[in-house]
């Protein structure tokens, strides 16, 4: 059932894996993992009373229980009432989010969301600058042993910054209710969005801290160019030290909330 399941679901990446094979992008692999053989990674973090959120957002996550047990007819029944912020825990920002007219959450293409990973790993670097900026020379490090990053491919940070979750002071640098003038985390530069966006244009952008930019950015720079390419951002991705620089599959699938500038998002990897 489950590999009939990954077909199904396979079938509607063939957009994605056309575009990177048509574009003659290079030797880092985007070819699907054999769904016969491959295994499956959860990179979503769960929802609940732990999951973080930005700073200034006005509330969290809340579940309110409808009702949990056995019914007059007599059979159990469950149900309950949720609310959220579109952004906190492992979501999706829409390019709206940061580009007047980008697509919103239910206009995202499904292809765009589904394609060959590329993890680029600055955890080394991070340890020694909380703030870390990846660079052009950090994309073009990784593409001199992996080769070019493919066009339409999910590009992924990896900073390590996964083993702080969900501890608010250790993952955003600072736990002070309401305020975001303190934050420390690594995450993209600038001038590495604009390559990745620009250059080898690529589908999704995503990293396992809190945002596409880094703790200190007050005009996310990142954000604003990616979205100015109607490029879709995933951040608090999980499980990153489970995937290899290259030959996984992402599947990225958000709540499709109409006009949404974001949302929460299950997130699966498929590894050879």
């Amino acid at each position: 059932m489950r590999l009939n399941i990954a077909l199904i679901v396979l079938a509607l990446a063939g957009g994605a894996c056309s575009r990177a094979v048509e574009t003659g992008s290079g030797e880092a692999s985007s070819a699907a993992p054999n769904l016969a053989s491959a295994r499956i990674v959860d990179l979503s973090y769960s929802y609940d009373a732990e999951t973080l959120y930005w700073p200034t957002s006005p509330s969290s996550f809340e579940l309110e229980e409808l009702h949990h047990g056995p019914t007059e007819a007599g059979f159990f029944y469950s149900a309950n009432v949720f609310s959220t912020p579109e952004h906190g825990g492992t979501h999706l920002d829409a390019p709206i989010h940061f580009a007047e007219g980008g697509w919103t959450a239910d206009e995202i293409p499904l292809d765009r969301l589904i394609g060959p990973a590329v993890v680029i790993d600055v955890a080394a670097q991070a340890r020694e600058d909380s703030d870390y900026l990846v660079t052009i020379a950090d994309v073009k490090a990784w593409e001199l042993e992996h080769g070019p990053v493919p066009a339409g491919a999910i590009v992924l940070l990896r900073t390590g910054w996964g083993a702080r979750w969900p501890n608010r002071k250790e993952y955003l640098g600072d736990d002070t209710p309401g305020d975001a003038s303190n934050l420390h985390f690594p995450a993209y530069g600038e001038d590495a969005v604009r390559l990745l966006v620009e250059e080898r244009r690529i589908a999704v952008l995503g990293v396992d801290t809190a945002s596409i930019d880094h703790g200190p950015s007050r005009n996310f720079p990142a954000h604003q160019a990616a979205a100015a390419a109607n490029v879709p951002a995933l951040e608090n991705v999980a499980n990153l030290d489970q995937l290899p620089a290259t030959g996984s599959w992402i599947f990225a699938l958000p709540m499709k909330i109409s006009g949404g500038s974001g949302g929460p998002v299950r997130i699966a990897a498929l590894l050879p």
